[in-house]
């Protein structure tokens, strides 16, 4: 979502961030994601959360077929494709016509990251499935009519709650974007008090629980939805 450049230095593992590309091995395929740091700040690298929550979708067997599913604050793109990946379905036949039940995936981040998601989604997808995988502009709270209400049936994001003053946005987003079905996916760090504070706010507005703590990185899944029932994938 946000572009901004954290200052560089000791605690942001900057090796790792400044590297021009970044190599990740999920549903059985290598993904090389190209990076820039200084041009494009946050969005243009990969962060521990993402890598956390592919993770998840991958050991959770969280089955994507046929499901429509949207990235907040997409970025590189790491969390995306491999949602494509994962849900590459298979050719059925429905009164002799083909039908993929392929996922439907789309990515978004602010105009300015779009260029550089493309060409890491564009890189990274088999040509079979990059038609299931859309790149498109949301600045939260503020494209919203661009989207259907509640017609996606899973919600992702890694990493996006850190800017306080993006908060109501991000939860107007949200409830715009749900169904009562809908399943929200978020892999953070809790680094500080406003990070309680969000999910305060988000517990007032959906069922929200832990699913997932990676203590290594020390990132948590959160599961949410509308209803208050704690529904398996």
């Amino acid at each position: 979502m946000a572009l901004v450049p954290y200052e560089e230095g000791a605690g942001w593992g900057a090796r790792q961030l400044h590297s021009p590309s970044a190599t990740f091995h999920f549903a059985s395929r290598t993904i090389r994601l190209q990076q820039d740091w200084r041009r494009l700040g946050v969005a243009a690298v990969v962060w521990d959360a993402a890598v956390v929550l592919c993770a998840y979708l991958e050991m959770e067997g969280v089955d994507l077929r046929d499901r429509s599913v949207i990235e907040l604050g997409a970025g590189t793109g790491l969390l995306g494709i491999v949602a494509t990946l994962l849900g590459k379905g298979f050719f059925v036949c429905s009164f002799k016509t083909l039908y993929d039940c392929s996922a439907r995936v789309t990515m978004t981040d602010r105009e300015a990251a779009l260029e550089f998601l493309e060409s890491n989604v564009q890189a990274n997808l088999p040509s079979e499935l990059r038609p299931r995988a859309v790149v498109k502009e949301l600045t939260w709270g503020k494209d919203l009519d661009n989207f259907p209400p509640g017609a996606f049936d899973f919600v992702l994001g890694a990493d996006i709650v850190y800017l306080e003053e993006t908060f109501a946005e991000l939860l107007q987003t949200l409830e715009h974007l749900c169904s009562e079905q809908t399943v929200i996916l978020l892999a953070c760090r809790i680094r500080y008090e406003r990070d309680h504070r969000f999910l305060k706010m988000l517990k007032d507005r959906f069922s929200v629980y832990e699913v997932h703590y990676d203590a290594s990185k020390d990132v948590h899944i959160y599961k949410a939805q509308r209803n208050s029932r704690k529904d398996d994938f």
